[in-house]
């Protein structure tokens, strides 16, 4: 039986053949927010039924794509070169899979999870670690046997392995193009000659460049692949440049099932509160810099811009819940039933606009915590108004959002493990099963105690057992 074991890089695999060469992970403290936590066992599993291949599946929204794909039965490969994540997330993962499946019925089988530490730019480590999953064990790209006659277990992939920083594209943009656009035309190349065709890519509603100013919700139709203008910074155009370039392939090649999808702005976390968001790099987005404000790792938010044409002078956004914008991945990979091959593009977004003083309201509304606010400049690529129109996803993928931003601000306040102005859901079952935290471990500094880990309920669970078992025979004796 080949043997995947979770906690190790494909290099130690005896069945791979090339070595898997580890990109430099960046030196930098633990998380504090996803200490490592016990898990039950480690996955071993054969190499048996479909796979969906995750690129970048231990990040924000990587991960909770993961877990949806997980929840919703399909078989995950993961791979990741934690240059902006933590292995931590795996076990949190992990976790979450065998507590979910554990309550469904007996004659439900659980997906699998297979994780390899890799860099996707690496052709020759991406060459050996994606053939494993042919169905023809033994049988190499470039070998005498055309590529239409390699079928892999690997029947989607989605792609988060793009850096993501507006500021930092400035700053550095030759290497936002070598990642974002030569990474994955190398890939598809790769992927193409492994007869794997079926693509989900991360787009970013930065596509729409100065028409965000406009006014009105953004139309999937206000940015085609005819021209690429109004740009406003180097990520934006890599993203462009990424869906011109997957058009292009999908026309040349007809066995290509494209479908780019463009992200407007994610929030929130899973609501077990397992699952957050907690980059290795200093954040940019607005939400990861709220929460290390309220977890002590900053003293206030930087709010870049109080003088465009808002309400309150804030930039407006659509936030959309992480969960939300997961499932989306889900419905493209549904989707591709009846929509076909080709290139298509969707935003996945609410369709609603939010202040950035409105978030900071909500936040402090549903934690109640104050958050200290410094207020300065507009940043170099900034827009005022960015609000997706979802009718088209809503229509074509079947897909709509749930959550609200104070559901979003609530979950993260989960994840934190701070009390929230609402009831929260409830989870007997997983509290008497004592398998999972709800919530992730806090900055000490920020005077919060932390929720314990799972295998500190795990073992609360059986010392408790141990107590009980001990009263009882006392009570015999003295009987």
């Amino acid at each position: 039986m080949d043997i995947v074991p979770h906690t190790r890089a494909p290099s130690s695999d005896a069945d791979i053949s090339a070595p898997i060469s580890r990109s430099s992970t960046p030196q930098t403290s633990r998380s504090l927010l996803f200490d490592d936590i016990e898990s039950e066992a480690p996955f071993y599993s054969s190499i048996q039924g479909d796979f969906v291949l995750v690129v970048g599946g231990l990040g924000y929204i990587g991960s909770h794509t993961s877990w949806e794909l997980l929840k919703a039965g399909m078989n995950v490969i993961i791979i990741d070169n934690l240059s902006n994540s933590f292995k931590g997330v795996l076990d949190r993962l992990e976790l979450l899979r065998s507590t979910h499946y554990r309550q469904q019925s007996d004659d439900v089988v659980p997906p699998v999870l297979h994780f390899y530490e890799a860099d996707y730019r690496d052709r020759c480590a991406m060459r050996a670690l994606l053939s494993k999953y042919n169905h023809q064990p033994g049988h190499l790209p470039g070998s005498p046997s055309s590529s239409s006659a390699i079928e892999s277990a690997i029947t989607g992939v989605i792609h988060f392995a793009a850096y993501k920083s507006v500021s930092e594209s400035f700053q550095n943009p030759l290497a936002y193009y070598a990642n974002n656009v030569g990474g994955m035309v190398d890939f598809c190349n790769l992927l193409g000659e492994l007869n794997i065709t079926t693509f989900v890519f991360s787009s970013s509603a930065t596509v729409y460049g100065e028409f965000a100013n406009k006014g009105g919700r953004l139309i999937e139709e206000y940015c085609d692949n005819r021209g690429c203008t109004g740009l406003t910074n180097p990520y934006g155009r890599t993203k462009w440049m990424c869906e011109a370039i997957l058009d292009d392939l999908a026309v040349s090649d007809s066995r290509w099932s494209i479908i780019a999808l463009r992200y407007f702005n994610p929030i929130g976390c899973d609501e077990s509160g397992v699952l957050g968001e907690d980059p290795r790099d200093t954040p940019n987005n607005l939400m990861p810099v709220v929460v290390k404000v309220m977890t002590g790792e900053l003293e206030r938010l930087n709010v870049y811009g109080t003088d465009w044409n808002t309400a309150d002078g804030t930039a407006i956004r659509d936030f959309i819940h992480v969960s939300d914008l997961a499932r989306g991945h889900l419905a493209a990979l549904t989707a591709r039933n009846t929509l076909g091959q080709g290139f298509k593009k969707f935003n996945l977004g609410t369709g609603t606009g939010h202040s950035v003083q409105e978030i900071i309201t909500s936040m402090e509304r549903v934690s109640g915590k104050s958050i200290p606010v410094h207020k300065t400049g507009r940043r170099e690529g900034d827009v005022a108004i960015c609000i997706a129109e979802p009718s088209n996803s809503m229509r074509s993928l079947n897909w709509r959002t749930n959550k609200t931003l104070d559901d979003c601000c609530r979950d993260i306040c989960r994840f934190l493990n701070l009390d929230v102005s609402a009831p929260q859901p409830p989870r007997e079952e997983s509290q008497k099963r004592g398998t999972i935290s709800m919530g992730s471990r806090c900055a000490r500094a920020s005077g919060w105690s932390g929720p314990r880990s799972s295998s500190t309920l795990v073992c609360l669970e059986k010392s408790c057992g141990l107590f009980f078992s001990a009263l009882f025979l006392f009570l015999l004796l003295l009987v």
